[in-house]
Formats: C-alpha cells, structure tokens, sequence
C-alpha cells in the first residue's frame, strides 16, 4: 500500500468510544482553566501584583491550558479516569492555600462571604465564557486533526466510519455549536427592528472566506494527493463548506421564523429528518450509494455525505442560537447565574435520556448522517461543557473577590461588589477595575484570530504530514512534534494579539 492508502486506512473503519469517557475527557478542560485561574490568584498572594510578563504569561497558559490536554489524548489516555481527580485535587489544594493565608488577616464567616458574592453584579455586556468556549473547541480541534494521524493517539478517539461517538465526531457539533453562539441572530437586541432579510444579506457576505477556503482546501487536497477520508464529507466537500452554507440556511430560517423559537425549528428539523431517513431509500443511499456499492459517481453520490448531514448541522446551529439567546436573558448578578446553571443542568439531564431514547429505539449516533441521535448528543455535551466553564468562572470569581486586587483574564468582571457592611467591605471588593490590569492571555490571543487559528492549524497538519512519516513515529517523537506544532500555533496568535493585529476584513 502507498503512504496515502496506509495514513486512509489508519483513520478509516473506526467505532468511536463510551458517553463516559468523552464526558470525563470533557471536564478536564474547564479544570485546567480552573487550575491556571488558580495559580494566577496564588501568584497576586505572593508578590502582590499580577502576572504581566508576556513571556511567562504565554508560558504559563501553554503548560496548564493546552499541554494537559495533549498528554491526556495520547500517553496518559490509559488512566484518563483519574486525571479529572488529579487536577481537582490539585485544585483544591491551590484553593485552601489562598484562603488559609486569607484567614489569617480576617475572621469573616466563610457564610457570610458566600452570601455576600451571591449578591455580586456582573458585567451584562460581557460572557467570557462564550469566548473561552470557542476557543478551547478550537484548541481541542487543532490537537485532535494531527494528533489523529499518530499512533499515539487512541483510535477509539477519532471519528467513527459509520455509527459511533469519537471525540474527534463531536468536535465537528461542538464547532457549530460554538459559532451560533455569536451570531448576528444572537448578537443584535430583540426589540431593535430591522430589515426582515439584513442578516441573510450580511450572511452572503461574511461567509466568502468560508467559500474560498473551503475551495482553496480542496484544490490544494487534490493537487498533492493528501490523504483523506472520503466518507468524512464526500469527494469534494469538506467542512468548510458545511459551515458556510449551514450559517446562510440559518440566516434564511430566522428571517422568516421567530429567532426566539429556534429550538422548535431545530426539533422540528431534526426529527424530520430522521424520519425521512427511516422512512425512505435515504439512509441507505448515504451509506452505500445509489447503485449500493458505494458508488461516487456523479456529484450528489461523490458528496452526499457532506450535503446530506448539512439538515442536521443546521438542526444543532439553531439550538446553539437559541442557547445565545438564553444567555443574554440571563441575570447580570451570580445568584442569576447560579440559578441558570441548575436549568441548564435539568436540560442537559432531560437531552442525555432523550439520547438514550433515540439511540435505542430510533438509531444510533452516526456523524456521517448527523441523524437525530448525533444532533441531541452534540448539543447534550457541547451544553455540558458550556455549563462547566459557568462553573468554573464562578468559582474563579469567587476567589478572586477573596483576594481584592487579584486578576485572572477572561474571567468575569465585577460592575458592583456586593452590598456589604463595613464589618465585611473589604472582604469582597476588588481594588480598582480590572480594565486598568495588563491582561496578557492565550485565550484572548485567540479569540483575535480564530478563523486564522484554525486555518493555521490545517496548513500546520498537511505540512507535517507530508514531512514526517507519522504512523511509525515513536512516543517520544510524537509528543516533542505535537508540542512544537501547539506551541507554534499559539506562539503566532500570541505575536498577533502583543501588536493587536486583527487579520479580518469581511
């Protein structure tokens, strides 16, 4: 076999693993968040000011937000049911050493302290968990597509062939999830009126990069004879495509459906086709062709898996609005917060035995149909991590209200501190506002570019690949590659971000 067929089949015929252990591989990111916010507010303990080098900032967040995540989907993947304890332990500790040096000065009742943070009001233009979600999504996603193509790299983790739950099939979900969450639907206020069909109008224009990258990867695929897995999106389509004409289908439904209804719209759609699937030839067709030997000739039999499963992409799009919605209803103080992560934890609860349901007696999760089954699962997990990062925030706010003057960037910021007597006044007010603290962040450097970040990550994995012979590469050598390909990644965001430059025009 050629390197091409060997690096097809290496990827291809793949069952994916267990709910489980994505649900736990899930939660290891907000801890590293939590452990990094941690060890920021421990670093304010110490020296009495926050850490502003950009050097050992970019180091900082590169060991604890990203490296974690590499060992654990390679190396430390055999005990990956014990790193979530590991790091909440480790956690844990950080936390009682900031509070017991905190107790020292102080003798407030820690329910006291509580109380006061319940009442605490928070910036209401401002969600950075939305940011740190994208981000780490394409963080994840940037590990996982040259990680992939290692040995290192569990197959059970990359995307399955037909039916199956890899991590690599849910990061395709979560990645619309993510992108619906800012969306002009989401983004411009309910009561300021508009023109019926302006978002589809802006929508035709924003997505040409989409258009031309999605053309420019096709081009260049072929040109080289890179490997791919042809029944990911068909011959000739990718995802780059899907994103774009999923965000124009989208555009087009909510001029002409209510914004605030979309979850109906995204039941209504997803049902629909999974009954046109069970009902109809369809199925069949998606799997094995028209002719039933898995023909590709012609452009809908060369493509139909890509065209095919843009319904139910568009389905998890308009749920992932309906959460942007949500969002922006949500209270500007912690109490509402709070009470906004219970609702979403009952949803989450109320999708996962809907997911059971649909799996048993409908059909399994498939990503190369994106049926029913998948779309609940994505929006399922793509929720519960959101919800994690809440958490997370929350706590980190907590603690930085504990030590006034402390900073952790993309967290969020305080507008009023709590209404508390002058017994407890210092106990939770920050001194002076976290705009005017040099905030030096991976995240944010991100965030900046995601569009190139994500591009850059492509270019980065082709070139390896056509480098490095990766399916006999040894451990060592995999993970120095891996680390180097990240570190570069984030290295160029991080330049970007120190000389705030933007690279978007449309």
């Amino acid at each position: 076999m050629s390197q091409k067929h060997l690096k097809e089949a290496f990827i291809s015929n793949l069952n994916g693993t267990s709910l489980l252990e994505i649900s736990l591989g899930l939660s290891l990111a907000p801890l590293c968040l939590l452990c990094r916010g941690l060890l920021l507010i421990l670093y304010y303990l110490h020296y009495g000011k926050p850490l502003s080098s950009r050097k050992y900032s970019l180091l900082l967040d590169f060991l604890v937000l990203v490296s974690p995540l590499l060992f654990c989907c390679t190396v430390l993947s055999p005990i990956l049911f014990l790193m979530p304890a590991i790091i909440a332990a480790f956690c844990v500790g950080i936390f009682s050493k900031i509070y017991s040096q905190r107790k020292h000065e102080t003798r407030v009742p820690f329910r006291q302290i509580v109380k006061d943070f319940q009442k605490t009001s928070l910036d209401p233009g401002y969600i950075p968990v939305i940011t740190v979600f994208r981000v780490y999504i394409n963080v994840l996603t940037s590990i996982s597509i040259l990680a992939v193509d290692f040995p290192q790299y569990p197959r059970r983790y990359a995307k399955a062939e037909t039916y199956g739950t890899g991590v690599m099939d849910l990061g395709v979900g979560a990645f619309i999830f993510g992108n619906a969450l800012v969306c002009p639907e989401v983004r411009q206020k309910s009561y300021v009126t508009q023109p019926k069909f302006s978002n589809l109008a802006k929508q035709l224009f924003s997505v040409w990069p989409l258009i031309f990258l999605g053309a420019g990867r096709l081009l260049s695929v072929k040109s080289i004879e890179y490997h791919e897995h042809i029944s990911e999106y068909g011959v000739h389509w990718n995802f780059f495509f899907t994103l774009a004409f999923v965000r124009l289908a989208a555009s087009l439904l909510l001029a002409l459906f209510p914004k605030n209804k979309s979850w109906l719209l995204a039941i209504n759609l997803a049902v629909l086709y999974q009954l046109i699937l069970n009902t109809t030839p369809l199925k069949m067709f998606i799997l094995h062709g028209s002719d039933g030997r898995d023909t590709r000739v012609g452009f809908l039999n060369a493509n139909r898996e890509g065209l095919l499963s843009l319904l139910g992409y568009l389905a998890i799009y308009l749920a992932s609005v309906q959460v942007g919605l949500c969002l922006l209803r949500c209270s500007s103080s912690v109490r509402g917060w709070a009470e906004a992560v219970c609702f979403s934890l009952l949803t989450v609860l109320v999708l996962f035995l809907c997911l059971h349901v649909s799996q048993v007696y409908v059909d399994p999760v498939s990503r190369r149909m994106a049926n029913l089954s998948y779309c609940i699962w994505v929006v399922a997990h793509s929720l519960t991590l959101f919800t994690c990062f809440v958490v997370v925030d929350l706590m980190l706010l907590f603690t930085k209200l504990l030590m006034k003057g402390s900073s952790v960037p993309c967290c969020w910021d305080v507008v009023k501190p709590p209404d508390t007597s002058k017994k407890h006044e210092r106990e939770a007010v920050p001194v002076g506002s976290e705009s005017n603290l040099p905030h030096v962040c991976l995240i944010s450097a991100i965030n900046k570019n995601q569009l190139l970040y994500f591009l850059l990550a492509n270019v980065m994995t082709g070139m390896v690949n056509i480098l490095i012979d990766t399916i006999h590469s040894k451990t060592v050598f995999t993970l120095c590659v891996l680390h180097l390909y990240m570190f570069s990644n984030c290295l160029i965001m991080h330049i970007l971000h120190a000389r705030n430059i933007v690279l978007k025009f449309w």
